[in-house]
């Protein structure tokens, strides 16, 4: 028995030792977070590379990763392309966070130019697709940023108006501020009856040759809105009394213009 105990002594000792050698030291631990931290960052990288900029429209578009968050510069040619870039971003796995400092570069336009040229292109739209009449949406542009506002008949009308100026060469920025008018059967009733009483008026009928439906019609729980430009105040007058005609009409907003007049501020 003595034998057993005086073997063990140095057994147990050897285990001592071997437990010791083992130790890590914190700085040595610190060490192997930060690698450890640099190689997620060089997944993350390798991942954004190959799955969000392989695309040839953000060939010069660059990123940059630490400790989770991504950084994009350089350009795009169109303001869509940054979207798209969050959009894809936001599929990457691991990224806390994203900071998309990519510049829309294209051509430079005067905001009076884009501005008029987003409002013929956002007007005939939806032309074919039956809303075109009931979609009254608004633009503004400053220092090349967009701010669509008004009314659209649904989300599909208001999502496509928003791809038209995210598309366009020289939007630097686009800020959606469309109202969706709501879901109502009744609503749709007075929106058919009151562009049947308006463009079918013999003295309005001729702004039903135009693709573009020049008077547009906005309707939220039975109350009507006109907007758009008609060629003189008669129109205009007429326009209003022939949708205050329509059942089911609690109130009618004249908002038209009058082509070469000015309106008030």
């Amino acid at each position: 028995m003595k034998y057993v105990f005086r073997g063990l002594v140095p057994m147990v000792a050897a285990v001592f030792f071997t437990v010791a050698t083992f130790a890590v030291s914190p700085r040595t631990i610190s060490a192997m977070a930060q690698n450890d931290d640099a190689g997620k960052d060089n997944q993350i990288l390798a991942d954004v590379t190959n799955k969000a900029l392989n695309k040839s429209q953000f060939k010069d578009v660059k990123a940059a990763v630490h400790d989770g968050i991504v950084t994009l510069t350089g350009t795009v040619k169109v303001y869509d392309q940054k979207v798209d870039l969050d959009k894809r971003l936001h599929r990457i796995k691991n990224v806390k966070a994203l900071e998309n400092e990519v510049e829309v570069a294209g051509p430079e336009i005067s905001d009076n130019v884009l501005q008029n040229k987003l409002v013929k292109a956002i007007e005939y739209d939806r032309v074919g697709y039956g809303t075109t009449a009931f979609n009254a949406i608004g633009v503004n542009v400053q220092n090349g940023a967009v701010t669509l506002s008004g009314h659209a008949y649904g989300p599909v009308d208001a999502d496509s108006a928003i791809a038209v100026a995210s598309n366009t060469p020289g939007v630097k920025d686009v800020v959606n501020e469309i109202q969706v008018d709501p879901v109502s059967p009744m609503d749709d009733q007075i929106r058919l009856a009151v562009f049947r009483s308006v463009y079918g008026f013999p003295s309005l009928n001729k702004y039903a040759i135009d693709p573009g439906k020049p008077i547009r019609i906005s309707v939220q729980n039975g109350n009507v809105t006109l907007y758009g430009m008609v060629d003189n105040q008669a129109d205009k007058d007429a326009a209003g009394i022939r949708a205050n005609t329509v059942p089911g009409v609690f109130h009618v907003t004249n908002n038209l213009a009058v082509a070469g007049k000015e309106e008030k501020q």
